[in-house]
């Protein structure tokens, strides 16, 4: 029989020993976020080029496709918080 306070009992995700694997996945979603913002700015970049004019639509599906992609990640992994206060530091 253990003693109370001793043990796993009691521990769960909200736990101080899981927040530093909290933060670590916390941390990989917004560098992968940041590839896909990165992503979205080379695509618009793109659209104004003249000499890419004639695959502008296929740079545009492009675009709209990876905006879905952030969309989703960001509703997926609950990010709306995190990325307005990152913005704000910014």
């Amino acid at each position: 029989m253990r003693p109370e306070g001793r043990g796993r009992r009691g521990e769960g995700e909200c736990s101080p020993r899981y927040k530093g694997a909290q933060t670590f996945r916390r941390g990989r979603a917004l560098e992968f976020y940041r590839q896909l913002e990165t992503k979205r700015d080379t695509l618009k970049k793109q659209l104004a080029v003249p000499e890419l004019q004639s695959i502008h639509p296929v740079i545009a599906g492009e675009l709209k496709a990876t905006e879905a992609i952030m969309n989703d990640f960001v509703a997926l992994f609950q990010l709306n918080e995190i990325l307005e206060n990152v913005q704000q530091e910014d």
